[in-house]
């Protein structure tokens, strides 16, 4: 059995947990250290500890799968606030050397987000500045590239001029000298590919735009790349959050030299190039993007692959895309250019000819789309798709389903493999995993608990923590009351929900343990 020493980029479920659900799908050992190691939020883990971890883990390791963020800085949000200098940086990065030198067959999958510039007013996972000029730095960082890049109208010239006034110099300096040094580090890391040190490295841009800091340190790493030439090592995208279970995809496709094609099929004329909100590019690059990052590659045509994702996107670019709000307050967009019974009648057809299809929902932010996840229910095909995602931002939610798609359909397409059935069972369980926190919580429950539960606590969004026992009674109650509207009738069984918390005490993200009773479990 291959082993994979894993550090995750914190210790959230999405980070920590997913990956390890992945791998109990397959026949790869993962190894992930104590979560009390990890640090909690703005807490940043305990470095020294993780280095000795990662030493000791190593001895008889195949590989390591390792966030930069979280061996350097202690985490993703502590990477925001920091105040490491590039030398103290190099001594944690380290380790990766010593590891390599001691072990040469070893292989080191890594990956070390480009910062995020937030576009609001919040200090939740910024330094406490950002709660008062969060969005004057966004503004400075946008139009200070787009001045470089292009020409900025003589409203935004003046804009520019006032932000500066308006945003504190040692705020700003603070803010751009922690990129500085982030940014050297990322450097650094080009080289340890080069020198063979890394040998697999993802570098993902953390909630980014068109223009700002992040688009401008993007283009100058990929030509850092073209200059060493290690672009066969080395990929650059948006993404954050989903980066562990995509990597731990694509070293379980190199292990078994599986190279799946997946065809893509979207919801609406228009998605392939639409550009969703918190990213730079067309929604096809970005999807073009995790797969190759999985493994997996994209393919021209149905009929060529048993492997379908379905991509329902947006029609319209980041400003109207949609968060959580009703139907009838949507952009129009919605309406006219995504066909939502067609989209579902093309799914039902892949399925009626032996297709595995998977479901990334992507045409709003930050959950599922009710109206697509209803019309499935009536047609009887939600415990029929293989694979599902809809969570946070586009690149989070793509990355996740692409990733266990990918893993799954080796299985799928060898039935006779005797670890088959447990395989499955593993995989139908994260399925519904999916289902309940990215559509049933995110998108039904939150929104509920948002207007109708938190008000009367004197609670909010990141408000929580003084009433923790009572929204964990009401979120409980909720959730499995919509998960039995929801699930009722599945072939698996009946779906019960235990445990359910807030890790971070805020409504953003949800943990829970998920238990499928039945006595046989298929797929469609």
């Amino acid at each position: 059995m291959s082993k994979v020493v894993y550090l995750p980029l914190d210790e959230r479920p999405c980070n920590y947990l997913f990956p390890q659900r992945l791998a109990e799908m397959t026949d790869l050992e993962l190894a992930v250290p104590d979560i009390r190691l990890l640090g909690r939020k703005k807490q940043p883990a305990d470095t020294a500890a993780v280095r000795e971890w990662l030493l000791n883990e190593a001895e008889g390791a195949d590989y390591l799968l390792v966030s930069i963020d979280l061996l350097v800085y202690g985490g993703i949000v502590p990477s925001r606030l920091h105040h490491l200098t590039f030398e103290e940086c190099l001594e944690r990065l380290s380790v990766l050397a010593e590891i390599k030198k001691r072990h040469p067959g070893i292989r080191i999958h890594a990956f070390n987000l480009i910062m995020r510039v937030p576009n609001n007013n919040k200090d939740e996972e910024e330094p406490d500045y950002y709660k008062f000029h969060g969005g004057q730095i966004f503004k400075y960082s946008y139009l200070t590239d787009k001045a470089e890049r292009d020409r900025l109208s003589n409203d935004e010239s003046q804009e520019l001029e006032e932000l500066k006034t308006l945003i504190p110099e040692v705020y700003l300096d603070d803010f751009v000298g922690r990129r500085g040094v982030n940014q050297l580090v990322n450097h650094y890391n080009l080289m340890l590919a080069q020198e063979g040190i890394i040998d697999h490295l993802v570098i993902p841009l953390d909630d980014n735009s068109e223009y700002g800091f992040s688009s401008k340190e993007q283009q100058m790493m990929i030509g850092r790349v073209e200059e060493l030439r290690i672009m066969d090592r080395v990929m650059i995208y948006p993404g954050a959050d989903e980066i562990g279970c995509t990597m731990f995809a694509h070293i379980f496709c190199g292990l078994k030299q599986y190279k799946p094609e997946v065809f893509v099929r979207y919801s609406s004329t228009k998605g392939p190039l639409i550009k969703p909100k918190y990213e730079d590019r067309s929604l096809n690059e970005s999807v073009k993007s995790h797969l190759t990052a999985s493994g997996a590659v994209l393919g021209d045509h149905s009929g060529d692959t048993p492997l379908v994702l379905i991509v329902h996107s947006p029609a319209v670019d980041q400003a109207g895309m949609a968060e959580q709000i009703p139907f009838k307050e949507r952009h129009r967009s919605y309406f006219s250019e995504i066909h939502y019974r067609e989209i579902v009648e093309a799914m039902d057809a892949y399925l009626r000819k032996g297709k595995h299809v998977a479901l990334g929902d992507v045409a709003t932010c930050n959950g599922g789309d009710p109206v697509l996840m209803n019309l499935l229910k009536q047609r009887g095909l939600l415990d029929r798709l293989t694979a599902y995602a809809g969570w946070n931002t586009s690149g989070n939610a793509l990355g996740t389903v692409i990733a266990h798609f990918v893993i799954v359909s080796y299985y799928l397409e060898r039935p006779d493999e005797a670890i088959f059935p447990e395989i499955v069972r593993e995989s139908r369980k994260f399925y519904y995993e999916r289902l309940v926190e990215d559509f049933i919580y995110q998108s039904l429950v939150r929104q509920d608990m948002l207007k109708n539960d938190l008000p009367g606590l004197d609670a909010s969004y990141y408000v929580i923590g003084h009433c923790l026992d009572e929204v964990h009674g009401i979120l409980e109650e909720k959730m499995n009351r919509a998960a039995e509207q929801y699930f009722e009738g599945i072939s698996e069984g009946r779906i019960r929900l235990q445990r359910l918390h807030f890790p971070w005490k805020r409504m953003f993200e949800i943990g829970f343990e998920l238990e499928v009773e039945t006595e046989s479990i298929t797929t469609g």
